[in-house]
């Protein structure tokens, strides 16, 4: 009878090495089965999904015993091959009793490029640009979507629907690029390395997901020109920029579909010899079209006509080219699962060949190495398409701890990434506590729920109580720690530090509290931002766990003296802790001696390494 110690797949005593591993690899696997259990032979069993879904089995040599257990060894060979291999085993009895293991993952991926550092090292702010900063009140005359803008800084949200039943997110309030050039010293002081702007294209709504025209800075957030000194300023502050690419889907009030008549091209919806035409899929030309998860306002394109891929990124002028050269560092991809993994390979290598440098990260809600959409597994992390990706498997397992999970279970979760992603991806993933498409983390950690059941009337005049509040962000405060310390880029939403609350969009996109931002947390923010800054182990040290059970989280990036020590307790009463050294708290100041020692409830430490005195 098989156990537990039988095969662990993350320890390097039974796999090796650890993890995905590049094309190539020889895969070295052990089975350690009771001596008791009679096994006489051992079986792999490989499955190469992407190989035309090969399947062949190997024999695993007997190598003696170790203590009261036999041990079978084996060795695969992956080849040229990558994708996913699902791997399993059998083993069987003389008297013909056989037991199967797994199945398991092994991500084989093209290591043939590096992948540039610097996303995953830095700092990244996400900015909602028409609420950021604005340094004017705009006049919205002349431009496309029939906008109305908030005289009021301070407004809420239009989130009503219209006469017509539509929520139609037309209302701006002016935020602009000139108000993000303004607050780059800000920015800066919080430690932020990349600047992640939702999109910045004409679009005719506030959110800019359905864009108008790609070749346009929206003329409420400014002009090219205007982007190119953001750019050039930024840079010379030590910061990138990251640009939203939204491809999969357009607006229907755009250059391309045109289907109010707003712009003067001849788009798809004025006639079908638009040279857009071919861009859509009509079932009934002009009023019936695939859309984006069936919203008709944002038409949905077709990603394998060669005149929209030589648009976006084959030709030498395309899009993902041209925004690189004219400052930005990056791309995100909005739901990169629902684009073609050849199209998006097809902006990897444009990005490259603009800018060496330039990283792609792509938006996908699950575990990245093995999502299914659209009845195909996409090869989003396998090399050569995204560079990494948002990181919601951590903002869900980080979340349940902080609202009283076991931080064991927070563990097995980035367990599961660390060991089917690639290094790349891991070092390189999103992380975040919210976003955009979240509700606010304050109000979250605060209420402890989303809201829902309440009405949308509700959520819109709800704010918290002082206890929820102070609950919210005491739990934020040991949120954000983790999220500074743990490998990938920490991502701040904007105003998030600040301690913006609010539910669901458009509530969670509420305007930038300038001079009445949350001091006591903005500092917080700051500490942990100069940290990942200035402690090298933040960047790019290997994690270790040391501590995982119940309401206590702690861990090591790095070792020796340039070692961090992050631990949280969420819980309401103290719990025991070793160190391994005597410790600073960069946090505070405070120093503690190695050994055991209490962390109180609530509190969290990011601790260096310091000599004993004498």
């Amino acid at each position: 009878m098989c156990d537990a110690q039988t095969f662990d797949s993350r320890d390097t005593r039974y796999k090796q090495p650890y993890g995905a591993v590049p094309s190539g690899t020889v895969v070295q696997l052990t089975l350690r089965p009771p001596r008791s259990g009679g096994f006489s032979k051992g079986v792999l069993i490989a499955y190469f999904e992407h190989r035309q879904e090969e399947r062949h089995e190997q024999p695993m040599t007997w190598a003696g015993l170790d203590g009261d257990r036999d041990v079978f060894q084996t060795a695969l060979d992956t080849g040229d091959y990558v994708g996913l291999i699902w791997y399993s085993f059998r083993l069987e009895g003389l008297d013909g009793r056989q037991e199967e293991l797994g199945p398991y993952q092994l991500t084989v991926y093209d290591g043939a490029e590096d992948v540039p550092e610097w996303f995953g090292e830095g700092v990244t702010y996400q900015i909602f640009p028409d609420r950021f900063r604005r340094t004017r009140v705009p006049d919205p005359t002349g431009m496309v979507g029939g906008r109305s803008v908030h005289t009021g800084w301070d407004e809420e949200p239009e989130y009503r629907p219209d006469q017509n039943g539509e929520v139609r997110n037309r209302d701006f309030f002016g935020g602009s690029l000139a108000g993000v050039l303004e607050k780059l010293p800000y920015l800066r002081g919080l430690g932020v390395d990349t600047l992640y702007f939702c999109p910045v294209f004409e679009a005719p709504e506030n959110h800019r997901y359905g864009t108008g025209d790609y070749e346009k800075i929206d003329p409420m957030l400014g002009t090219e020109a205007d982007f190119r000194a953001l750019c050039d300023a930024a840079h010379q502050l030590g910061m990138r920029v990251m640009l939203d690419g939204v491809f999969n889907h357009q607006a229907f009030v755009s250059r391309y579909f045109n289907g109010d008549g707003s712009y003067q091209s001849v788009g798809a919806a004025q006639s079908q010899d638009s040279p857009y035409y071919p861009w859509y899929h009509f079932s009934h030309w002009p009023d019936h079209y695939d859309s984006w998860w069936g919203i008709y306002s944002l038409p949905a394109v077709d990603e394998s006509q060669p005149t929209y891929r030589d648009f976006i990124f084959s030709g030498e002028n395309s899009i993902i080219r041209r925004w690189l050269n004219a400052g930005a560092d990056g791309w995100r991809l909005d739901v990169a699962d629902e684009l073609p993994d050849d199209f998006v390979h097809g902006i990897h290598a444009a990005a490259r060949q603009a800018k060496p440098d330039a990283v792609v990260i792509g938006e996908v809600w699950e575990d990245g190495s093995n999502k299914i959409a659209y009845g195909v597994r996409r090869r989003h992390i396998l090399g050569g398409h995204c560079d990494g990706l948002m990181n919601y498997p951590f903002r869900n397992a980080l979340l349940s701890f902080l609202l009283g999970d076991d931080a064991f279970h927070f563990k097995q979760a980035m367990e599961t990434i660390r060991e089917n992603y690639p290094p790349f991806a891991w070092r390189s993933a999103m992380n975040f506590l919210g976003t955009h498409d979240t509700p606010r983390i304050l109000t979250l950690l605060g209420v402890g729920g989303d809201g829902k059941d309440h009405s949308k009337d509700w959520r819109a005049a709800f704010r918290m109580s002082d206890e929820q509040y102070q609950r919210g962000r005491a739990r934020l405060r040991l949120g954000a720690l983790v999220l500074f310390a743990f490998p990938g880029s920490p991502t701040i939403y904007y105003g998030d530090e600040a301690g913006l609350e609010g539910f669901e969009d458009p509530f969670n996109r509420r305007t930038f509290p300038w001079g009445r931002e949350d001091e006591e947390l903005l500092a917080w923010y700051r500490a942990l931002g100069a940290a990942r800054g200035q402690l090298e182990a933040l960047r790019r040290g290997e994690l270790t766990w040391l501590h995982t059970r119940g309401r206590v989280l702690a861990f090591l990036r790095g070792e020796g003296e340039r070692a961090v020590l992050a631990a949280v307790n969420a819980g309401d009463r103290p719990e025991a802790i070793t160190l391994p050294w005597p410790a600073r708290d960069w946090m505070t100041g405070g120093e503690l001696p190695a050994g055991a020692c209490e962390l109180p409830p609530m509190t969290g430490w990011l601790l260096t390494p310091r000599k004993p005195e004498g």
